[in-house]
């Protein structure tokens, strides 16, 4: 396995760069970050892109509805020649209280928009006159417009061959797609030991419709680290129950929180109303309290080094190829350098 982490990008960028280059000298293979409603990403990675030189640089995520797809196309071109080709292409869908309430575009048709713009994408990195009559968007415009769009091509040279794509998906249907034409699987809250349970017959039916030349999917996923005994131990745990406490709490509307269906669906439905309840009531800490120790458990990496070297085996097993690592505790980089040595 590879290691992976994410670096915030709600701070000062320009601060970011000895971060990222400290992560890059631990071997660190890949770093991502979040867009929401902050700084935005794209023009950090490629101020990154010039302050590093070998670790891969991915978008994780830029939300499908907040660029056309040409848009998306182009700037994953610049950021790859900014970066002599270590740029990952990472998209999803995001949810309609961010995308409507921020973007003020409609949340529909996510699927489509989705497989749309993955294939705009390649077609301009193609090189070719871009062409595409999709669900959600046709190149030319077909429709509602002056009649006057012509197919056009990317007029700087095209990349050498096309940049890797990652969804992140947790969706059925989502991760079906995934299965089907992405390069990378990004996930979240990844608990490995019910991966087949909740996702199994998702990847079955995607994979079964990828293309066979293309190269195995890969999958990104882990979850907070901390090594050995100490107050950093119950720090960590603790980090790791805030964070999907948030999640399954309050990241979506009551009626769509796409992340307690994801609970739900791991088998913790009681604790996934519990915990939304308490959140949308205003009680977060009791909410947070609420999330069960057999996750922090299961999608963690916490503990001394003989268990978390066997955690480590249990991802790798059910076929992730990025171990996503946040070190929490003391000597962060060393512990990332720990876990590089026990997943190669």
């Amino acid at each position: 396995m590879k290691i992976s982490t994410t670096i915030g990008f709600n701070g000062d960028p320009k601060q970011l760069a000895v971060q990222a280059r400290d992560l890059e000298s631990a071997g660190v293979d890949l770093i991502w970050g979040a867009e929401i409603y902050g700084y935005d990403l794209v023009s950090t990675l490629g101020y990154l892109a010039g302050q590093t030189s070998t670790v891969k640089l991915m978008t994780g995520i830029i939300p499908l509805y907040s660029r056309s797809p040409a848009l998306i196309a182009q700037t994953a071109a610049t950021l790859g020649a900014l970066s002599d080709g270590r740029f990952v292409l990472g998209l999803g869908t995001s949810g309609p209280q961010v995308i409507e309430g921020w973007h003020g575009v409609p949340f529909e048709k996510p699927i489509a928009r989705t497989r749309d713009t993955i294939e705009i994408c390649r077609k301009v990195w193609s090189g070719d006159r871009v062409e595409h009559a999709g669900v959600a968007y046709s190149l030319p415009l077909a429709e509602g417009g002056t009649g006057l769009g012509k197919p056009i091509r990317f007029m700087n040279r095209p990349p050498a061959k096309d940049i890797p794509i990652a969804l992140a998906t947790i969706g059925p249907k989502n991760v079906e797609l995934t299965a089907e034409m992405a390069d990378i699987w990004q996930t979240i809250h990844f608990v490995p030991d019910r991966f087949q349970q909740v996702w199994g017959d998702s990847l079955a039916e995607g994979l079964a419709k990828r293309d066979p030349a293309k190269a195995p999917l890969e999958i990104i996923a882990g979850g907070t680290v901390a090594l050995g005994s100490g107050p950093h131990i119950a720090e960590a745990r603790e980090a790791a129950r805030g964070l999907i406490g948030f999640y399954v709490g309050g990241m979506g509307a009551k009626s769509k929180n796409f992340y307690n269906d994801l609970f739900v669906r791991y088998g913790w439905e009681k604790e996934a109303a519990e915990i939304q309840d308490l959140f949308l009531s205003g009680k977060r800490a009791e909410a947070i309290a609420a999330v069960p120790d057999e996750y922090i458990d299961l999608s963690s990496l916490i503990g001394d080094e003989g268990y978390v070297r066997e955690r480590l085996q249990v991802f790798k097993e059910v076929g992730v190829t990025y171990l996503n690592v946040n070190p929490v505790g003391p000597e962060p980089l060393e512990t990332i350098e720990k876990i590089k040595s026990w997943a190669e």
